[in-house]
């Protein structure tokens, strides 16, 4: 049967990328949801989006634009390195893209700006890298590349008594308006966990694949999830975004 699969944060991690889609036994039945942030950490940036543009090719994805990701096309299309952006990944990133022609980087933009900021599912469940701050959802936002960053919703989703009912006018607006969220962006080791989390309806498969977690995949309808080994054992002698 053909599932719906959500991907976490890869930050340049083929490797991983690589084991979990084989440990979920994914095929070209599955459609996969890429929450964002594919690059800027480990030194295999340039190599996973390659490895994406081949996959659209065979079977359903849909690419989510995360805050590295919008660094990383900036970078590829005006050639303007920020301290910032270099010393969150970007170096690493920059590296990776050392043999690559002029040809190959125009179609990595390209990928890049086809990416979608947020994406609704025919049972009204949101994806989106990162969160909005809008009341009113992601499509009013003031600023769209906000998706890519805000934390906000993850901290309200964390923060609401559990005791507070879905329907009550205590309850955040932000998250009634959809029945279920997934997100990146937030690794849930800042809470002590490796594994995706979930607090009324919002889902973080955000597993810290940069630093010394795992890339996770998950099954949108049973919640069944899939992990990686921890990346940095996949990748000795780096320090990924440490």
């Amino acid at each position: 049967m053909a599932r719906i699969l959500a991907i976490g944060d890869i930050h340049g991690g083929l490797r991983a990328l690589r084991q979990v889609l084989d440990r979920a036994g994914v095929t070209v039945e599955d459609s996969l949801i890429f929450l964002g942030d594919y690059v800027d950490g480990w030194s295999e940036s340039a190599q996973v989006i390659d490895f994406l543009i081949d996959l659209a090719a065979k079977q359903s994805c849909v690419f989510l634009k995360g805050n590295h990701d919008i660094w990383c096309e900036g970078w590829l299309e005006y050639g303007q390195a920020s301290n910032v952006w270099l010393k969150h990944g970007g170096s690493s990133t920059a590296k990776s893209y050392q043999n690559y022609d002029w040809d190959t980087k125009s179609n990595h933009i390209a990928f890049f700006q086809k990416m979608k900021y947020f994406f609704v599912d025919k049972k009204n469940r949101l994806f989106i890298h990162a969160g909005f701050t809008s009341l009113f959802g992601p499509e009013q936002e003031y600023d769209e590349s906000n998706c890519a960053w805000d934390r906000t919703l993850w901290e309200t989703a964390l923060n609401v008594n559990k005791r507070i009912e879905r329907d009550s006018s205590l309850f955040p607006k932000r998250l009634r308006l959809f029945d279920e969220i997934f997100i990146g962006h937030t690794p849930t080791l800042n809470y002590n966990s490796d594994k995706p989390m979930n607090s009324h309806d919002v889902w973080n498969i955000d597993t810290g694949a940069a630093f010394y977690g795992k890339l996770s995949i998950i099954d949108t309808n049973t919640k069944e999830f899939w992990q990686s080994d921890v990346v940095q054992t996949l990748y000795l002698g780096e320090r990924g975004r440490n």
